[in-house]
């Protein structure tokens, strides 16, 4: 007898941190060190605009001549953002994150950040899910 597949919804990171586009990168470096995570979903006025990840602000702090307390986070960001829906089953998700490449999956519900899902999670839930099929 085989289960169904388990909804991204069960493994994500509910209500995560996110930024304004318009913040410095210090404050987001902030964040992220002071909440111990890697992406920030970016917002305008409450909608996604983009994604920023620890990569990013490294990218961005390498180059001369740039000041992170006065550099947006619209510099650095990335625009283009894998998001799914919390109903969307996880092995869809997971896969495409390995497909591709991507660091997390930014999970919507009625044009509203909902939720994230990162590496950490897919361990996590691996872990859950072996951890059930093994007892």
């Amino acid at each position: 007898m085989t289960k169904p597949i388990p909804s991204i919804e069960k493994y994500m990171t509910a209500s995560p941190h996110a930024i304004g586009v318009t913040q410095s990168l210090s404050l987001a470096h902030t964040l992220m060190k002071q909440h111990d995570i890697r992406h920030l979903p970016v917002l305008d006025g409450g909608t996604l605009v983009g994604l920023l990840s620890v990569r990013d602000l490294h990218l961005i702090g390498s180059l001369n001549n740039v000041n992170p307390t006065k550099v947006s986070v619209k510099v650095a960001m990335s625009t283009e953002v894998y998001s799914v829906s919390p109903t969307t089953p996880l092995d869809e998700v997971v896969n495409a994150m390995a497909d591709h490449k991507y660091g997390c999956a930014v999970v919507m519900q009625q044009g509203k950040v909902v939720g994230i899902f990162t590496t950490i999670d897919v361990c996590r839930a691996f872990a859950a899910l072996l951890s059930k099929r093994l007892a």
